[in-house]
């Protein structure tokens, strides 16, 4: 077990450095990013002058904006304030059925799910509302889903130092199922799972069993 651990910690290390690397690159104008849709719409086939197309890239980027607003989020700063006063609540806290928006990697297509997390308090909780924030923080860049379940995982369990944290990840890969192998329909499950709910099976057991997946 310490040995699959470690691993699993080079693992998160890497995604970490990753997320670092792209958070300093230099990002192009609002305006080179509306000259490469134009790029793009030429590549499609079709006129970007045209009537439908004229706003188009405008909107595209501004579209992009939303969906890869993760990048401008600090996750350290969505969970620095935490709550001690807890009359001396010690057993879990769950957070089932987040909404998850993200696009992959590979083909900068939607990646459509749900985000189900738990944690064991160390003596503090955080706002509900922040553990939701950080699926956004992570969810909003470009992904995989291996990895956003674990930068989500890590951060909690790097800020809150929690006795233990769980998070499953199900979603839908447009990537999947409107190109290539064509296969609507078809979810993907990724988990991990620190601290006591890794030492412990029955832990992790009990949180199959509150999202009803025992």
């Amino acid at each position: 077990m310490d040995a699959i651990a470690k691993e699993a910690g080079k693992v998160v290390t890497a995604f970490d450095e990753k997320s670092n690397k792209s958070s300093k690159l230099k990002r192009p104008t609002r305006a080179e990013a509306e000259a490469a849709v134009e790029t793009l719409i030429r590549w499609a086939g079709d006129d970007p002058s045209r009537e439908g197309l004229t706003d188009t890239p405008a909107r595209v980027v501004k579209a992009y904006s939303e969906f890869f607003a993760g990048y401008q989020e600090d996750p350290e700063e969505i969970l620095a304030r935490t709550f001690e006063e807890v009359e001396g609540y010690d057993d879990w806290v769950v957070l089932r059925d987040i909404r998850l928006e993200s696009h992959c990697e590979h083909h900068m297509l939607p990646i459509i799910g749900q985000v189900h997390l738990a944690y064991i308090p160390n003596g503090r909780v955080v706002g509900i509302s922040k553990l939701a924030r950080i699926v956004d923080a992570f969810g909003k860049r470009l992904q995989t889903q291996e990895t956003l379940t674990s930068q989500i995982a890590n951060a909690v369990d790097n800020y809150l130092k929690p006795l233990g944290v769980a998070v499953l990840v199900e979603a839908s890969h447009q990537c999947m199922t409107i190109r290539g192998v064509h296969k609507p329909g078809t979810s993907m499950i990724t988990s991990r799972m620190i601290g006591a709910f890794q030492d412990d099976p029955r832990l992790e057991e009990r949180f199959m069993h509150m999202l009803n997946r025992s």
